[in-house]
């Protein structure tokens, strides 16, 4: 098929809105907690209301996409994220929050089953896996520049600077809920997203056979093999570590350290976010160079140490630990994803659609760690991401995947 190279910027714009979204709950949870008056246990609920929903909608999703086309479900996936961040934005409450969060999670599940199907046709096979690399650059520089947007509102509206954006948004958001002003970006955008994709022509995209999802046969019996089971639990853990380290640090920065949360915070979250999004790239390089369970397992070693430096180290320590922590985490979703799939010699749009359902671990960790946080202390409570590590670094000792990560044999065959 004729490669789509608007369509590819299209996607790779969708994927810059999903992080844009999805990994501003870090920065403000310390906003959310002061301004509804929440416990930390509470203050949980807000990324298990968030991502619960890819537990909720992975599969669905999947079968939206073969019965109603990817144009309708992108649509009605923008459409759910306008609707949740202009409720926040017009009505905000922490009953409202966890609604609307729900919702804007409902919709950023969607548009992740819609939009890898949709590259490989719009960009080409051939060039799959480049553009694939490209749609991760952007969803790491969205997670990198969410933070300094937060920021950025938090200290400008109703403040003596003014500009468009600023006097428009004095207007909406009161004054004691400065940071509320991001759900109304957040609701332009989505709202521009709808506007976008209702006026774009989308190629035909005739998933192939390990991109299905079949809820029957195939589902029953990958349920019945242990290691569907055990892989799942990888993807749960690894994003389950992922945003109990996000959504805590800089409320533990905070809290420890007294650091601003408007801005000293939001910075480590957004190194965070952008060593991540680095390691991802040097991973690329370390794949083609060592078995990937090997990478796995010192890579996860690195984010352990990591994360007892910034748990347990000075205020300048923990200020470089904890974006540490997002540099060593780069390359595990990867691994284990690949890692499952080639575990199972069939039914890998299934599986595929099992494994993101595991993303809901980052609804449970985050949780649990609030809870744990009430009892103890938000320090100690962060150890439990210690068990998610664990399982982790296991995964590493464990797998025997079926077929083995290609490595080269010659540093001239490293980029080819």
């Amino acid at each position: 098929m004729k490669r789509n190279t608007f369509i590819v910027v299209l996607i790779l714009l969708i994927f810059f809105v999903i992080s844009f979204l999805t990994n501003i709950l870090g920065p403000i949870i310390p906003d959310i907690v002061e301004s509804f008056d929440l416990s930390i246990g509470l203050a949980g609920f807000l990324p298990f209301a968030f991502f619960v929903a890819y537990g909720v909608m992975s599969i669905p999703a999947g079968l939206m996409v073969e019965k109603y086309g990817e144009k309708t479900v992108l649509l009605l996936a923008f459409i759910l994220s306008f609707g949740g961040a202009l409720l926040f934005a017009i009505i905000p409450g922490f009953s409202i929050a966890l609604f609307s969060l729900f919702l804007i999670g409902v919709g950023m599940a969607m548009l992740q089953v819609v939009i890898n199907p949709l590259l490989r046709v719009a960009g080409g096979e051939e060039k799959f896996a480049f553009n694939s690399v490209l749609a991760q650059l952007f969803f790491g520089a969205a997670s990198f520049l969410s933070p300094l947007l937060y920021s950025y509102l938090v200290l400008n509206v109703h403040s003596s600077n003014s500009g468009f954006l600023i006097d428009i948004l004095n207007k909406l958001v009161p004054e004691n809920l400065k940071w509320v002003s991001l759900y109304w970006v957040f609701a332009v955008i989505s709202l521009l997203m709808v506007v976008i994709i209702a006026t774009v022509k989308f190629p035909k995209v005739d998933l192939k056979e390990d991109e299905k999802i079949d809820v029957g046969k195939a589902f029953t019996e990958l349920l019945a093999n242990k290691s569907v089971l055990l892989f799942f639990f990888g993807i749960f853990a690894y994003v389950g570590t992922e945003q109990g380290i996000a959504n805590w640090i800089s409320k533990f920065l905070q809290t420890y350290h007294d650091v601003d949360p408007a801005t000293t915070g939001a910075s480590v979250i957004s190194y965070f976010w952008g060593l991540l999004t680095i390691g991802c790239f040097l991973g690329l390089i370390l794949l083609k160079l060592l078995d990937s369970r090997k990478v796995l397992i010192f890579f996860t070693i690195g984010a352990i140490f990591s994360l007892l430096a910034a748990l347990f180290g000075s205020k300048e320590i923990s200020l470089y630990a904890f974006p540490l922590t997002g540099f060593f985490a780069s390359v595990m979703y990867s691994v284990i994803f690949s890692l499952a799939l080639n575990s199972v010699p069939n039914h890998h749009g299934t599986f595929s659609g099992i494994l993101c359902a595991g993303i809901a671990g980052g609804a449970v960790v985050p949780l649990i760690i609030g809870g744990l946080g009430e009892l103890v202390g938000l320090k100690l409570a962060m150890l439990f991401l210690l068990v998610t590590l664990g399982y982790i670094l296991s995964i590493g000792i464990w797998a025997k995947p079926l077929v083995n990560n290609d490595t080269v044999k010659s540093f001239k065959e490293l980029f080819v």
